[in-house]
């Protein structure tokens, strides 16, 4: 049986021998040069190679204008490109034009041929071919043109921002680069991520997300990379942690800005190892995961005031995808309503008529501040709370409000709060409508409120008011104690 052909690029003997043995031991067959004119006459040579290892800093070429001036190389076989520390965001560069994987000298061998496996496993995404002279449809899309209006997944729109997002995915899809996606809450940073997984070739692995900003900070890391029974109060049995159970999948981590200091070092540690400790264990155990993350921050200002470390930026920013806002997307937000309205009639058994201009316009005139996740909330309640056929403008009393200014989402109806109050006389007449509740009444009321305008997220809620997050996840266990 032919064995698998691993191309080793690498000027210092000692360690491309060391990659060789490895290789070989595992049932690779390792061929390897010392120059970046060597590895040219070796590609191209009769047969073909399952995978490249490139080191960056070649006697004769750096290995990142090797392979700007050769693209083919990128196109007939994954690389995999190797980098002492000093030089990382070289590796970067080249994951962004289209390396599979970076490794940091000096590289375990373990971790090295865990990455060749997966490059192998993986190969070169090419596009799907299509029978001459038929146009691309949705139902079978052109993968190279996703700027003429093919959309990945299940996004909906074809404004001019969000064609440069598919054009992303369908680049980023075809390597195994961490991807960091920013965006303000709402704008479908998790339908991005899914999207990504669901184009890549690990795509039959599988999708586990976690919300840093949701676990408290004392469970984030057994969330992460799982515990021994017994390590800590509460551990009654082994558990596997996100990591593990991402194998040879994708772990997206969303509000990763969320995450303790602390615990972004053992996140690094597994970023330049591959190998994941649970909480309580002695020993480590190798994965093999993607990485894709996310946040509502600018990463950069973090980064910048000491809350997030820049290493792990860095390891994580390879390949950077930005989700535009709803008020950037135009036309999106027609299409994207109606989208919604028809989905969640099919849902009630109802039936809805087109949505009209007057209602449309009313759409337009909000800033949409919980961007598709709020416009999907407005559209999910008046679907439930109108029988149809056609909706009235009241189904979008948030649009109305906003026309003025003043926003009463979250109070209570009793508080006789009447929307399009604005001006001088509104702290008067807010007090009030609040008149007789309890300060944590009014309290509980502002929290719920700021969540709702956040589109759910509580660690955008208290940056909103001003407070930590622990301080809403506090108060809302003692609100759910009290129900019970």
């Amino acid at each position: 049986m032919t064995r698998t052909r691993i191309l080793i690029v690498e000027d210092l003997p000692s360690l491309s021998i060391a990659y060789a043995a490895h290789l070989e031991q595992v049932g690779f067959e390792a061929i390897a040069v010392e120059t970046g004119a060597a590895a040219l006459r070796a590609l191209a040579e009769p047969g073909q190679f399952g995978a490249v290892l490139l080191d960056l800093n070649l006697p004769d070429i750096n290995g990142l204008d090797l392979l700007r001036g050769n693209p083919e190389i990128l196109e007939r076989q994954p690389v995999v490109v190797a980098t002492a520390d000093g030089s990382l965001s070289r590796a970067i560069e080249a994951m962004r034009i289209g390396a599979f994987d970076f490794l940091v000298k000096p590289v375990a061998g373990a971790r090295m041929v865990s990455v060749i496996q997966s490059a192998v496993e993986t190969g070169v995404k090419q596009p799907e071919p299509h029978q001459s002279g038929a146009p691309a449809t949705l139902e079978t899309p052109d993968k190279t043109a996703p700027k003429d209006g093919v959309r990945p997944g299940t996004f909906v729109g074809n404004s001019a921002p969000m064609r440069e997002v598919y054009r992303q995915i369908e680049c980023v899809s075809r390597s195994r680069a961490t991807v960091f996606i920013t965006g303000e809450s709402g704008t479908g940073k998790e339908v991005c991520a899914e999207t990504i997984h669901r184009e890549s070739g690990r795509s039959k692995g599988p999708f586990i997300a976690i919300n840093c900003g949701a676990i408290p900070e004392n469970l984030l890391e057994s969330e992460l990379f799982g515990h021994i029974k017994g390590s800590f109060t509460g551990a009654v049995s082994d558990r596997v942690g996100a990591v593990q159970a991402a194998n040879k999948g994708t772990l997206f981590l969303d509000e990763i800005c969320e995450m303790a200091l602390p615990l972004q070092v053992k996140l690094l540690r597994y970023l330049q190892t591959g190998t994941v400790q649970r909480v309580g264990a002695n020993g480590t155990e190798e994965v093999d995961v993607r990485i894709v993350c996310a946040t509502n921050r600018n990463p950069e200002r973090e980064v910048a005031e000491g809350r997030f470390r820049e290493d792990v930026y860095y390891r994580l920013a390879v390949v950077p995808i930005h989700m535009p806002p709803l008020r950037e997307r135009g036309q999106d937000i027609a299409e994207l309503a109606e989208t919604f309205l028809q989905r969640f009639a099919r849902e009630e058994n109802k039936t809805f008529e087109p949505l009209g201009q007057a209602q449309l316009n009313a759409i337009n005139a909000h800033s949409w501040p919980g961007n598709v996740r709020e416009l999907q909330n407005v559209l999910r309640r008046a679907a439930v709370l109108n029988e149809g056929p056609s909706l009235p403008n009241s189904a979008f009393p948030l649009a109305a409000r906003q026309a003025t200014g003043f926003e009463t989402a979250g109070l209570p109806n009793n508080l006789g709060v009447a929307p399009g109050i604005g001006g001088r006389g509104d702290a008067l007449l807010l007090a009030q409508a609040l008149n007789g509740l309890t300060l944590d009444e009014v309290e509980r009321i502002v929290i719920e409120n700021a969540i709702e305008i956040a589109g759910g997220s509580l660690p955008g809620a208290a940056r909103a008011l001003g407070v930590s997050p622990s301080t809403i996840y506090r108060k809302r266990e003692r609100w759910t104690e009290d129900k019970v």
